[in-house]
């Protein structure tokens, strides 16, 4: 791990309950990022993603553990990396250039130079002839490719991105994918996604991480070896079926795990045997 540029060291979390106890969302936790790496977690619903989303982002502080960011401790990495929730965000009132330079703007660049830069990545990713539209006038998946052009225009290293395509139809997250793929690829970031699609996970990144049932940790780092060409073609490969059965397995182990500690008895289909 001397190559991370991104580095968690046992991270935890507790949350103080209403009625006093203490919840343990996330437990010790360790992870690295490598430069230009494209880093997938998934695991079972309440594992503690979204804790672990929002520690790395500087949104909250862990309990224990450190982070270090290319290669020092820091305290937080607010401000550090660019990151994007679900909901595009966009701002209803502004046009999508000005949506898009909104970062820039933040950032004190000058007016001229700011929609300049955003133009230019609208044009290069296909929505140049929607600058001057506004959120409401664009579909789901234009809004999500403006979205991440805003959070690429933060300029920096890595980019945080959680659940971006949840929200949209199946044929649409598809091509999105296929989208982010070539943008992480032309624009060499390090990207973290936190989803809960397996297939997604397979198909953007070099590597996926399985967490564990809450309290979640890393259970597993599984590497991808996959061809970068289309989803058509790499979704029938007999390897994406193999990694889908892998991690399918893991998190439906944990998942059954999870309705045991809560003392509920999970559905058959969940007792039997994985396909």
């Amino acid at each position: 791990m001397a190559g991370a540029v991104l580095e968690a060291r046992d991270i935890s979390k507790q949350f103080r309950a209403p009625d006093g106890s203490t919840i343990q969302a996330l437990a010790p936790a360790s992870f690295s990022v490598e430069p230009l790496e494209f880093v997938s977690v998934v695991g079972p619903s309440g594992c503690g993603k979204s804790t672990l989303f929002n520690i790395v982002a500087g949104l909250e502080t862990q309990t224990t553990g450190t982070i270090r960011f290319e290669g020092k401790e820091v305290t937080s990495l607010r401000g550090r990396i660019a990151y994007q929730l679900q909901k595009d965000l966009l701002l209803p009132w502004r046009n999508i250039l000005d949506n898009v330079a909104l970062g820039l703007e933040i950032r004190g660049t000058p007016r001229d130079e700011r929609r300049e830069r955003a133009m230019a990545l609208l044009r290069q990713y296909g929505l140049g002839a929607f600058a001057e539209r506004f959120p409401s006038e664009l579909s789901g998946g234009m809004r999500q490719r403006a979205a991440l052009i805003r959070t690429l225009l933060f300029d920096r290293s890595i980019i945080l991105l959680d659940e971006p395509f949840g929200a949209l139809d199946a044929q649409t997250r598809v091509l999105m994918q296929e989208w982010l793929r070539d943008l992480s690829r032309d624009t060499q970031k390090t990207i973290l996604l936190i989803t809960h699609d397996i297939d997604e996970a397979i198909f953007l990144s070099s590597r996926v991480l399985v967490m564990s049932a809450r309290p979640g940790s890393i259970r597993a780092d599984v590497a991808i070896d996959l061809p970068r060409s289309n989803a058509s073609d790499v979704l029938f490969e007999p390897r994406f079926a193999e990694y889908k059965r892998e991690l399918f397995a893991m998190i439906r182990e944990e998942s059954l795990k999870a309705f045991e500690a809560s003392q509920l008895v999970p559905p058959p289909s969940m007792k039997a045997a994985a396909p």
